[in-house]
């Protein structure tokens, strides 16, 4: 989708309202439910959900049904089209707003990414934050029903130069023991069936569609890519994030 769809004084003027830029603010660190807006926001559900429909209406936020219960919705930011739609913005006022913000210098920290079966999402995700961090984010993975990897996830990252073919699918009892900054969930049903994690920390929930549910050979070795270029934004920012002190 291309930026000219919400030109940039729609974008400045949805961001300028504090109840807004304070949904938005949530959302680039995860997905949520309405409910759990409410609860973060200390605001009641009538107005939260006016504004989350000015934000769908201005294309800055979608909302998809849980996989793990039709009931369920969760919304979430589109990382990509924010940046470049923020770019515009930025650019319009004179170029030397707009500047690039690359991970440099030390970061520390240690993560787990968790889904059902510890074989796709998860595993992709481990591989990339262990890659794009430059091994400095001490990285793990679990499922609740850990089965093996995929051999699409080792395909898919082999086309980022990432040989994830040493990793194992774990489960969550074998990190019991362990504590880690952050957790990350990564499906739905890992996030709705198992909502305590190990160790305490943060935690983040990044719902992605399973790529491996998709019969047909062609669309679903897309569907790891799709999924893997998402991760890897997601990543991206987070430990520009992380870096920032944010």
């Amino acid at each position: 989708m291309t930026a000219h769809i919400l030109t940039s004084p729609n974008i400045l003027k949805l961001l300028a309202h504090d109840m807004r830029w304070q949904i938005v603010r949530l959302l680039v660190t995860g997905d949520y439910q309405v409910n759990e807006l409410v609860d973060q926001l200390g605001q009641p559900l009538n107005l939260v959900s006016y504004h989350l429909r000015q934000l769908r209406d201005g294309e800055l936020v979608s909302a998809r049904r849980s996989e793990a219960d039709g009931r369920d919705t969760y919304y979430s930011v589109d990382l990509n089209r924010l940046r470049t739609l923020y770019r515009v913005a930025g650019a319009a006022l004179h170029p030397l707003v707009v500047s690039d913000s690359q991970l440099s210098g030390p970061i520390a920290g240690k993560v787990l990414f968790v889904c059902t079966h510890n074989s796709a999402r998860s595993q992709m995700a481990e591989g990339l934050m262990r890659h794009l961090s430059a091994g400095q984010i001490q990285v793990a993975s679990a499922g609740s029903e850990p089965t093996h990897i995929h051999p699409d996830a080792v395909r898919t990252m082999q086309k980022f130069g990432i040989d994830i073919r040493g990793q194992h699918a774990n489960s969550l009892d074998d990190y019991h023991e362990q504590t880690f900054d952050t957790v990350i969930t990564v499906c739905d049903r890992a996030r709705e069936v198992c909502p305590a994690f190990p160790g305490g920390g943060q935690q983040l929930h990044w719902g992605f569609t399973d790529p491996a549910a998709i019969d047909d050979e062609k669309e679903r070795q897309q569907a790891f890519m799709n999924t893997a270029l998402r991760l890897q934004s997601r990543i991206e920012y987070w430990l520009r994030g992380l870096q920032a002190g944010g």
